[in-house]
């Protein structure tokens, strides 16, 4: 998030006559009130009004509805589309408005990447979800026919299970938009899933909605993020009822003016693309700090109290709401082709831009800067960023002997799309309350029955911060039922493997060819062979944290989240349970927060998902893409060509005093697009702000593209960020005493 009000020679020949410059054309604007329908454009700027406005700056003017029966108009309109069946003849409340529900989690794939990730997470839950409901029907009426009379009230009476009875799962259909620059977008969904499939998804599933943002911009951001990043801001500061696709006010009420409140439901937001691209990883956080916006606005405008007054039943009363990036990095290394620079330094961006925003939110506070009015001036476009690497995508087509085969594209979208299916669901289905477990059970397995959590959207918020890698492995549980408490041993060849489990977590990504799922972490902490080398001196050691607990990647951890999920008849021992912990304990060392979730019921497998938070940035990829950003679009001539910056970037995070004059000395004050876009950028650059004064036509609203470029400061911030996780430490509570004769 850059607010940078100055122009550089080269961009000042650029500038029309008469369009406003320096601090007239910042993205600080001054807040105002709109006219007309008591709609509001967030902050609307005021500029060349001789110094009348009264109130402070704000680097934000995303559109927000204010008017609260609008809003819920439109989320009925929204609801009525989603639930056509359920709405028709739906008694309702007092206030005339249907009862129906939104889905508690919503998925947003933006781009190419990915919409198709979140269209492929929603065909695989919508077809295992229609598998299950169609097995249980077919397995009950089979029991019907089969048992007489007796037979099935002794089974029921006892509590029999049924034999080869289908393990029960829980899924969870979750809201799904998808958004893309692109002119034929729905064409390209429907070209992808065939309507000769059992399950055609465009024609069974409702709650999938597609944005179309075609006639802002229909050919693409071509695979320019800062192109992507403003093409996003017109969307969002431009008024929704000038929209031609009415559809879009629905959505945007949906996605951004009632998030949080009563009326709406959804409280997990994903917001899933390609670190790589344009569109998606562009648009991406745009669209989170307009959300967040919107959000925090109800937090800290005394307004919406009064409003709030006059409708109990739907008004902005408020809950918790939790949003993530799920952020697919590209491929850094393949030996059989040179990967492309570009979606290096787009993803390095990214990076840099996040981390920037999230040291603002988290570290950056003086004594004098904690108002609320401030609070505004410093949101993030999401509460954690989920971190999946393409690359190591391609070790789950490895063979034994470590050799990687030749794996496509394609395949690689296929194992990503699967990977990311698995966490999201394993997450959502976290929301569940564990009942099976009294404490007594918990304090046996020296847990604290305070560090077990339901992962709802107030849990999430308060554990997950910042960049969030993913440890994932799962096993198969005895089908025999086993009483596995302390007083009855396992068989050897029935006992569940606790260390195997969480070795596996962590280990490169590879196939479980018993369940067909893909383990490992989704962010290697170094490079790959050096890191299969550990993972050898880990296990020939008997599983001794001190062979990895040294890598930053589990040192520096500031918490970790959990999640174990098991079948809905199999218990796992309290033994088990300490073992996973004292494995937790001593391969991150370093953790403030431990929290652990036990689902029931969610899976017909046991599976282990750990989210390990913040220390993901001190990764060799994580660095090694930022500096290729830093090096591209930033570095003088004096650091671009040589190895300069990378040594220097080691020094700047792990030297005690940070350098900041060396860095003025070896980058430029702002980032340089055109190093990615050649000499196009010049001509693109006029054209695309004649798009936004010709979308947009409040002119005192008018932001440059200039204004969104990253600046020397952000890199400075995101630095800083790195500096503060790389020196994260703990001490450790120690007994003191008065009593020291004693």
């Amino acid at each position: 998030m850059s607010e940078s009000n100055t122009t550089t020679g080269e961009d000042h020949a650029e500038q029309s006559a008469g369009e406003p410059t320096g601090d007239q054309k910042t993205g600080r604007a001054s807040q105002g009130k709109s006219s007309g329908k008591g709609k509001s454009g967030g902050t609307r700027r005021r500029s060349g009004t001789g110094g009348q406005s009264s109130t402070s700056p704000e680097p934000y003017m995303y559109f927000t509805e204010k008017d609260l029966d609008q809003i819920l108009s439109n989320l009925d309109e929204l609801r009525a589309n989603v639930f056509p069946n359920t709405i028709t003849g739906a008694a309702p409340d007092k206030t005339g408005r249907n009862d129906q529900v939104f889905p508690s989690v919503c998925l947003i794939g933006l781009g190419r990447c990915g919409s198709n990730i979140a269209l492929d997470v929603a065909a695989l839950v919508h077809s295992a979800r229609t598998y299950y409901l169609q097995e249980l029907n077919s397995e009950e009426r089979r029991s019907r026919e089969k048992e007489v009379g007796p037979m099935r009230w002794i089974r029921n009476s006892l509590n029999l299970p049924t034999p080869n009875s289908v393990k029960p799962v829980f899924l969870i259909e979750p809201m799904v938009m998808l958004g893309d620059l692109d002119k034929d977008i729905e064409g390209r969904i429907q070209l992808t899933h065939n309507k000769e499939d059992d399950n055609y998804l465009l024609d069974d599933y409702n709650k999938l909605k597609i944005m179309d943002l075609s006639e802002v911009h229909a050919g693409g951001a071509g695979n320019a993020p800062i192109l992507g990043q403003y093409l996003a801001k017109i969307i969002l500061n431009k008024d929704t009822q000038q929209f031609s696709n009415e559809d879009w006010k629905f959505i945007h009420s949906y996605l951004i003016d009632s998030c949080g409140i009563k009326a709406n439901q959804s409280r997990l937001y994903f917001y899933i693309f390609s670190a790589g691209g344009g569109t998606g990883s562009g648009m991406a956080s745009e669209f989170g700090l307009a959300q967040q916006y919107a959000y925090m606005r109800k937090t800290f405008d005394p307004k919406l109290e009064d409003t709030g007054l006059q409708n109990q039943d739907h008004a902005f009363i408020f809950e918790p709401i939790f949003t993530s990036g799920i952020c697919i990095l590209p491929n850094i290394q393949d030996n059989q082709v040179e990967m492309s620079e570009a979606l290096h330094i787009n993803a390095g961006r990214l990076l840099c831009k996040y981390l920037s925003e999230e040291w603002d939110f988290s570290y950056n506070f003086d004594t004098e800067e904690t108002s609320d009015e401030n609070m505004m001036n410093r949101i993030r476009p999401w509460n954690a960023m989920m971190l999946i690497s393409n690359d190591i995508m391609r070790y789950a087509e490895q063979t034994d002997d470590g050799n990687i085969q030749y794996v496509d594209v394609n395949a690689m979208e296929k194992y990503a799309n699967q990977y990311i299916s698995q966490q999201i669901f394993n997450i959502l289905t976290a929301q569940a309350v564990t009942t099976d477990y009294d404490e007594d059970y918990f304090r046996r397995a020296g847990v604290d029955i305070g560090e077990t959590i339901r992962l709802d959207a107030n849990d999430l918020f308060m554990s997950l911060a910042g960049p969030v890698a993913v440890a994932y492995a799962e096993s198969v549980v005895p089908t025999t039922p086993h009483d596995v408490s302390d007083r009855k041993r396992f068989d050897e060849e029935s006992r569940l493997d606790i260390d195997d489990l969480f070795y596996r977590s962590i280990d490169l990504p590879h196939f479980n060819k018993v369940t067909q799922a893909i383990e490992g972490v989704s962010l290697l902490p170094i490079e790959s062979e050096r890191y299969r080398e550990r993972l050898k001196r880990f296990r020939d050691s008997g599983y001794n944290a001190e062979t990895l607990s040294d890598l930053h990647f589990f040192q520096n951890c500031s918490s970790i989240v959990s999640i174990v999920s098991l079948p809905k008849d199999y218990k796992l021992s309290y033994v088990d349970l300490n073992r996973l912990k004292t494995h937790l304990n001593a391969l991150f060392p370093n953790t403030t927060l431990k929290r652990y979730a036990l689902v029931i019921g969610a899976s017909a497998n046991l599976s282990l998902t750990t989210l390990v938070v913040k220390s993901p940035c001190l990764s060799d990829d994580f660095l090694t893409l930022i500096t290729a950003y830093i090096k591209r679009c930033f570095a003088n001539e004096s650091a671009r060509f040589d190895d300069t910056l990378d040594r220097s970037m080691l020094q700047f995070i792990k030297n005690e005093e940070f350098d900041e004059e060396l860095v003025d000395q070896m980058l430029n004050e702002f980032e340089n697009p055109a190093k990615i876009l050649d000499t196009n950028w010049y001509a693109i650059k006029p054209m695309y702000e004649k798009k936004y004064r010709e979308m947009c036509h409040d002119r005192s609203n008018f932001v440059s593209i200039n204004d969104i470029r990253l600046n020397r400061d952000n890199i400075k911030k995101a630095i800083k960020y790195l500096r503060e996780i790389y020196r994260h430490r703990i001490s450790k509570t120690q007994m003191i005493s008065l009593n020291d004769d004693l």
